[in-house]
């Protein structure tokens, strides 16, 4: 378990030491194809120091890498502003104003190719209206200044251009029933709220399941949790969970799969998503 920025470093050293190895090349080799001393490469590939993108470059060059969307995902996750993808990095244009474990969590979601997540109080963020956003900023951080509330809402609503994206990230969610029934913003808002549900729920890169209250106790009450998953390679997926003042990444094989199991419990668990649009919907026409 590590905070974010050092998960993803430890990733994509993972990941270059497997295109190494892949490309036949000891890390001696490697070094010197790219004219680097042997001790560079090995910090790289532990994740115990920082890569730049022009250095990553190198070595998928040096590795004869050709497939342009895991070139795309390990130069962003290097930091690139110009990977060359469809999904612009925007967050880099707030830089010192997001927690590192923020910002982290952005460029993730922004390159993952799916997301699975469980969310036992309030919408996911890719869901919600810009008021309800508001309202759930406001809560959750007390006394926040308008500008910096402002600043913040306006992160959250750019995080949903990844479901408009070409190719849009697919989003799997579970919602606790808790997550409908509770008023945030007030009445108006929430109703609002709800038919955006309705809506996303018809786009056919979403996938919405309700967990009603009549399902009892499931795996799902320890909290809440996302999945992230990459379409280039397994071995750069991760869960995150959030806490109040941080969140962590979980990266080791046996928790992803732990994981990945209680989500596909939940699932099973949850209302169909026909009947999750028809719970949904009910339950807006009633707020």
């Amino acid at each position: 378990m590590q905070h974010g920025p050092a998960v993803r470093r430890r990733k994509l050293g993972a990941e270059l030491r497997a295109l190494r190895t892949s490309a036949g090349l000891t890390s001696g080799e490697a070094a010197r194809l790219v004219g680097w001393h042997q001790s560079k490469v090995s910090r790289i590939e532990t994740g115990t120091s920082g890569v730049k993108p022009a250095d990553v470059r190198l070595l998928l060059d040096a590795y004869v890498v050709a497939d342009c969307q895991l070139r795309e995902l390990l130069m962003a996750l290097a930091g690139s502003d110009d990977s060359g993808g469809g999904r612009h990095h925007w967050w880099h244009a707030y830089r010192g104003v997001l927690p590192p474990t923020y910002w982290d969590f952005i460029s993730l979601e922004s390159q993952a190719g799916a997301m699975r997540t469980l969310e036992t109080t309030v919408v996911p963020g890719l869901l919600q209206t810009p008021e309800y956003a508001r309202a759930v900023t406001r809560a959750a951080v007390e006394g926040l200044p308008e500008d910096r509330l402002d600043t913040l809402v306006e992160v959250r609503l750019a995080r949903q251009d990844v479901l408009r994206a070409d190719p849009p990230l697919r989003l799997s969610a579970v919602l606790d029933e808790a997550v409908l029934r509770r008023e945030v913003g007030g009445p108006g808002v929430m109703t609002r709220q709800l038919e955006r549900l309705v809506e996303a729920a018809r786009l056919p890169q979403v996938r919405l399941q309700v967990l009603p209250f009549a399902a009892g106790a499931h795996i799902g009450v320890t909290g809440p949790f996302v999945i992230f998953s990459f379409s280039s390679t397994s071995d750069l997926d991760v869960v995150v969970l959030d806490h109040l003042t941080s969140s962590l990444y979980l990266e080791r094989k046996e928790d992803l799969q732990a994981y990945t199991e209680a989500f596909n419990a939940l699932q099973i668990h949850a209302l169909s998503p026909e009947d999750s649009l028809d719970f949904i919907a009910g339950t807006a026409a009633g707020a």
